[in-house]
């Protein structure tokens, strides 16, 4: 399993923005700042639509884009962001906002008719699951509560890495290491040969670990 690289030693690898700005962020935000909303979406745009793709990929495949629906997750967190209360939860609160929305996808596509709370508990349990599935890629023992904000921190630049990574790149590692397909699996629906798909992992993953380091 893919590992965050590790600092070296006098080497300071903070992620690009601190928990304190992030909370910081989060206060102005709290207050009125449109400008620190905005920024806060930003900064989770790629984890979303990781999530996104993770989660569409076991139902619709290539029927939606990951990114119309983090969009609309945006505009519903837009539109709720008063209702929002709790201090470092704010990543499980968008990712709440993201299963209700891929639950209505998922509804209008299999034409269900109206609201089906269950769905969305359990694209939610999904979501958590998905979610951690990234985050073991970032660290291998369990985090004690001073770590939990760094690691989840440390989540949303692993998506942003991976958003930087070229088309084919991006597909192998999530394949592989999110949803954990075997090799022949990830052959077949990248319609690549077996031994071309582990090297191209093997070239992903380090590609990966440089845009880590930068």
């Amino acid at each position: 399993m893919f590992r965050l690289p590790q600092p070296r030693h006098g080497e300071d690898r903070l992620p690009r923005k601190a928990p304190s700005d992030l909370s910081l962020l989060l206060a102005e935000a709290k207050v009125g700042s449109e400008a620190a909303r905005g920024a806060l979406f930003e900064h989770h745009r790629a984890y979303l639509e990781l999530l996104a793709r993770i989660e569409l990929g076991h139902r619709l495949k290539n029927k939606i884009d990951p990114c119309d629906v983090v969009q609309e997750t945006f505009l519903e967190a837009h539109r709720s962001f008063n209702r929002f209360r709790g201090e470092g939860e704010f990543t499980s609160w968008l990712r709440t906002i993201l299963a209700r929305r891929l639950a209505h996808v998922v509804r209008r596509y299999v034409r269900s008719q109206g609201r089906d709370v269950r769905r969305e508990q359990v694209l939610d349990l999904t979501l958590d699951r998905s979610s951690r599935a990234v985050q073991r890629g970032c660290i291998s023992v369990q985090p004690s509560p001073s770590q939990r904000a760094a690691l989840r921190e440390q989540v949303v630049l692993l998506a942003e890495a991976l958003g930087r990574l070229p088309p084919d790149y991006r597909e192998v590692v999530v394949l592989r290491q999110f949803e954990e397909l075997p090799f022949f699996e990830i052959s077949r629906r990248m319609r690549r040969s077996l031994d071309s798909v582990q090297k191209l992992w093997a070239r992903a993953l380090a590609r990966l670990r440089r845009e880590l380091q930068d």
